[in-house]
């Protein structure tokens, strides 16, 4: 079986290489980039690249001007790296379609765990599909992708997993916290405004049945269709 391709943009080598030796260990194939630019080459000349880890502040085209390009294209995986730690940089990160963000400095063992699990939720498995069906609304969990009304519906994978909790825990009030705890699997500390950004682009792409999506003042979100 061929390694899962993955594409590391950063101008810092020594980062680079970092990331580079980790996922290498866990019998990845690394492509290196160090400036968005070369970043956009190596993604548009190999075909095959499963996730992508931008720098935000590079050389020629920045992180940000990267991942806006691709997701014009793709809906391949993407991780932003940053040294900054301000929320309004995550959530435009979020807004440009990034898939997960970390702060530097950062674990790499982490790194390769939210890689590892963006990863896993992309690939289309040989199991059996499992398949949520609610109110018009049909998710398939095996194969990542959604159907409403027998349309397929685009989502980020964050917005997939979203829904897939919403639907799994249909009728009960679930408070932000509870959302990022299981949404987000791991410790985050970032803003409550990154769960309003997710379930505002949601509720946009399900059309009407965003109205199953209710705000619990005071709490957060429950997930209800009424029947």
């Amino acid at each position: 079986m061929d390694k899962i391709k993955i594409l590391v943009a950063d101008d810092e080598s020594r980062m680079r290489k970092l990331v580079k030796d980790f996922f290498v260990k866990k019998d990845f194939e690394v492509v290196e980039a160090a400036d968005g630019e070369m970043a956009l080459d190596c993604f548009y000349e190999q075909k095959d690249i499963a996730l992508l880890i931008l720098d935000v502040m590079m050389p020629k085209v920045n992180g940000w001007e990267v991942c806006r390009e691709v997701r014009q294209s793709s809906k391949v995986p993407i991780i932003m790296l940053t040294a900054k730690g301000g929320e309004d940089d995550e959530l435009n990160g979020f807004d440009l379609g990034a898939d997960e963000y970390i702060t530097k400095p950062f674990s790499p063992k982490i790194l390769v765990a939210r890689a590892e699990a963006l990863l896993r939720r992309s690939n289309i498995l040989t199991e059996d599909a499992v398949i949520l069906t609610s109110g018009g609304i049909e998710l398939n969990k095996t194969g990542h992708n959604v159907k409403v009304d027998g349309k397929d519906i685009e989502l980020s994978f964050k917005e997939f997993e979203l829904l897939e909790y919403f639907m799994e825990n249909e009728g009960i009030a679930l408070s932000r916290e509870r959302i990022l705890d299981s949404v987000w699997d791991y410790d985050y500390f970032g803003d409550a405004r990154t769960i309003d950004t997710h379930v505002k682009k949601l509720r946009s792409k399900i059309g009407e049945k965003g109205d199953y999506i209710k705000t619990v003042w005071g709490v957060g979100y429950k997930y209800s269709t009424g029947e």
